[in-house]
């Protein structure tokens, strides 16, 4: 268990942390630890979900890698007539590369041009190939932009702690864009590993009933609890018995992105030694002099030590 470390003096005053830039770190996958066996026979591919799903500097990579493939495949069909381009420096690829960016971007600056029938039907069809290429980097482009994502940060840990006598599991969430995230809902998931009574290995799959799983406006920030209660799959549960089972708490948040008016979804995911035990979060809301309501995101993943033992 550890005390939250005191804040450096030097940082910003609170009134200026509430729209301050908190990024969400990329939600974690829960079945990292899972190697796959002959997935690539069975696996469908989805060139287009990957190309929107992949991060932002390796696609414009790759468009900028297939962009100069196509021009260095037509600089070297214009190279295998010899003259095909006018004022362009026999046998040079240079030439014939610049040449074909050119014509790919219908840029034209006169200075050369096609100067055989096989040039100028190798123009057209590099014509078509350009339209076509800028149609779909322009599609994949507008697609990335338009796509409304849901923003969310988690707590980089969750908690067991005492609430109104009861243990209950808590983890946080906020909403780091400006705007509402209307309809909100969270669901939270056990899966552990278990034997059945036939004493085959199995993973388990338990929903976990939340005190508040549904809010009409998700503004700034989100303490999701789950009593543990006789009901619950995880009474009786210790930090080690869950590490023992591989346990993993899985969460959803979704709800309708009040810009777009479309579902956004959030994604998070606790192993059982990230639960932090007879510990609880550090209040990160205060009232500033002026009475205004202050949250400070410094304070968002930490924790303190609980007296109680639960």
């Amino acid at each position: 268990m550890r005390a939250s470390a005191p804040r450096p003096a030097a940082r910003p005053p609170l009134r200026l942390m509430r729209w301050r830039g908190v990024t969400p770190a990329a939600p974690p996958n829960p079945f990292r630890e899972v190697e796959r066996i002959a997935f690539s026979e069975v696996a469908q591919p989805d060139v287009y979900h990957t190309l929107l799903s992949m991060g932002w500097g390796w696609f414009f990579a790759l468009l900028g890698a297939v962009y100069i493939g196509f021009n260095v495949v037509f600089a070297l069909l214009f190279l295998l007539q010899p003259g095909s381009i006018v004022d362009a420096h026999p046998g040079s690829f240079g030439d014939a590369f610049f040449f074909s960016v050119q014509t790919m971007a219908t840029v034209g600056y006169g200075d050369m041009r096609p100067a055989s029938l096989y040039s100028n039907l190798l123009v057209v069809f590099e014509i078509m190939v350009g339209m076509a290429w800028l149609a779909v980097a322009t599609g994949l482009i507008f697609a990335r932009f338009s796509r409304p994502t849901a923003r969310v940060l988690f707590s980089r840990i969750a908690v067991v702690t005492s609430y109104e006598g009861k243990p209950t599991l808590m983890f946080r969430a906020a909403n780091t864009r400006r705007t509402q995230i209307l309809e909100a809902n969270v669901s939270v998931m056990l899966m552990r590993d278990e034997v059945t009574s036939d004493g085959h290995p199995m993973r388990r799959f338990y929903d976990l009933a939340l005190s508040r799983a549904h809010t009409p406006m998700f503004i700034l920030t989100w303490q999701v609890m789950h009593p543990i209660d006789a009901a619950s799959p995880l009474y009786g549960e210790t930090s080690q018995s869950l590490i023992d089972k591989n346990a993993t708490i899985v969460v959803t948040v979704s709800g309708v992105e009040e810009t777009f008016s479309q579902v956004v979804n959030g994604r998070w995911s606790y192993q059982a030694d990230e639960i932090r035990w007879n510990e609880r979060f550090v209040d990160i809301l205060s009232w500033a002099p002026d009475g205004r309501r202050l949250i400070n995101y410094h304070l968002f993943h930490d924790t303190i030590p609980t007296v109680d033992k639960t």
